[in-house]
């Protein structure tokens, strides 16, 4: 019998009103697409064609049939995620280098990739929902002021969300029924840590994306991790999440802070990129600005922009730009239409992931000029190619998402969602990224303080390097250390 997690939460009693909401929104779930909690889908392991050779990563399948699954009991870890946007996916990416620098086995299990289930089928709505929320939001300020910024920001924060969010998680529990219930899990996604949990599996971490407190993320029975103090005082006391109530806090053995969620190869390389970056800022050589579009597709107005602004001090050999546009092919097609003279300065790296790694790596030690554009259809190449270009670049400029966290210097653009800000405020007191611009003038104000003079990028560099000293960047091995512990614990 699974437990039902929707009645309370961490002790908080939910209204019967928003218990029945939750209820109903199973029922309408099931009826749409079926329940299939006696399933029992089998599992098999593969090796993902992109991850494998440089982090060991292999893929868990369900309902594909037989094949190999002799799981590592003693080694394996499994990053349960699901794509959402490519923030979360990108978490399991560190979470799998860390893992894999550490020596254990990571195991991929993307909840959203197995069309033949229910719980797929119950993602997948709700992602293609909330990808057309993200693009329309850009679109309509009408839209993203009345509708998505008080949704990312307040009503994914309510208690009563997390209660319908749970009842929902009970029809993906099902993917489960033949991974070794032994193997720690470290959920990347809410829902990933939720289906575990009510699934029966022993060890469950819920790694917590972001830096705004929201009822969303949690996974009662889980340890939950944050990457920055603000969110554990939050969630420890589960602030604002019914109203103005004083709610049963967390108890502390449910919320542990880790620092910020990096991929092993760009904490254990860099003082090496940041001495390069201030060597071509010292040499004149051009400044490499990363652009990087999101996995909803918005902002290309945005990235228009930007890339307007740059292109004659690209031409005038000040500047360099990688763009990836992800698994967006269509977003580059916009862009090239729309600012005049950006197809005969770029270089294109479309679909071709040797040629990708080949640049990257080449990047780190030779010249760089032009403009430079990266599509990759595979999905784990879209989403790996922005980490393996980070290394290289001088400037990422980014949306405040998971990317905030990460040690490079950081122009943040405009926010898709209320709860974004919180990532790009966290940056600025650390020191590695800029205020959130939230308009073209200011975006294109910080692109010029940046290329022009010497201090803001300078200050960056210090504040990254400082905080590699402090452990700020080591979440993702504390995260890691922390799923395999559970176990070792018993």
């Amino acid at each position: 019998m699974m437990q039902d997690r929707s009645r309370t939460i961490f002790g908080n009693a939910i209204a019967p009103k928003d218990y029945e909401k939750a209820l109903a929104s199973k029922a309408k779930f099931a009826k749409k697409y079926g329940d299939d909690s006696a399933a029992n889908y089998p599992v098999k392991l593969v090796n993902n064609r992109c991850l494998y050779g440089p982090l060991g990563v292999r893929d868990i399948r369900v309902a594909e049939g037989t094949g190999d699954g002799a799981f590592d009991t003693q080694k394996g870890v499994i990053v349960g995620n699901i794509r959402m946007g490519f923030g979360h996916y990108r978490i399991s990416i560190a979470m799998a280098s860390a893992a894999h620098a550490l020596g254990y086995t990571p195991y991929w299990m993307d909840l959203n990739s197995y069309p033949e289930t229910t719980c797929t089928k119950v993602i997948g709505a709700q992602n293609d929902l909330y990808s057309m929320g993200s693009r329309i939001s850009q679109k309509s300020k009408a839209f993203n002021k009345v509708v998505w910024e008080p949704m990312n920001y307040e009503g994914f924060r309510k208690l009563s969300y997390n209660s319908s969010d749970q009842k929902n998680a009970e029809l993906m529990a099902s993917v489960f029924a033949n991974v070794p219930k032994e193997l720690p899990l470290i959920g990347t996604h809410v829902w990933p840590a939720q289906a575990a949990l009510h699934a029966g599996m022993k060890y469950v971490v819920n790694a917590i994306p972001d830096n705004w407190p929201m009822a969303l993320h949690l996974a009662e029975g889980s340890v939950h991790t944050v990457q920055t103090h603000q969110a554990y005082m939050g969630y420890r006391i589960l602030n604002g999440m019914q109203g103005k109530d004083v709610l049963k806090p967390m108890p502390a053995d449910s919320l542990v802070y880790t620092g910020h969620y990096v991929d092993h190869e760009l904490v254990a390389n860099l003082e090496r990129d940041c001495e390069a970056r201030m060597s071509r800022k010292k040499d004149g050589k051009p400044m490499r600005f990363l652009l990087t579009i999101g996995g909803a597709g918005a902002q290309r107005e945005l990235f228009a922009a930007v890339i307007e602004h740059l292109l004659p001090a690209v031409r005038a050999g000040r500047a360099a730009l990688y763009v990836n546009v992800g698994d967006y092919r269509k977003v580059w097609d916009q862009l090239v239409k729309r600012v005049a003279g950006l197809r005969e300065l770029s270089t294109e790296h479309f679909d071709n992931w040797p040629e990708t790694l080949r640049f990257a790596e080449d990047a780190l030690e030779g010249d760089v000029t032009g403009v430079h554009a990266f599509y990759h259809q595979n999905i784990f190449e879209a989403v790996y190619c922005t980490n393996l270009l980070m290394r290289s670049c001088d400037v990422l400029a980014t949306k405040p998402s998971e990317l905030a966290f990460y040690p490079v210097p950081k122009l943040f653009l405009k926010r898709i969602g209320g709860h974004e800000k919180w990532g790009a405020i966290h940056s600025a007191e650390l020191g590695d990224g800029t205020l959130e611009c939230e308009d073209i003038p200011h975006t294109l104000q910080m692109l010029d303080l940046l290329l022009d003079e010497e201090t803001l990028f300078a200050e960056m560099i210090r504040s990254i390097l400082v905080n590699k000293t402090a452990g700020v960047y080591d979440g993702a091995y504390n995260v890691v250390k922390l799923a395999m512990g559970l176990k070792e614990k018993e």
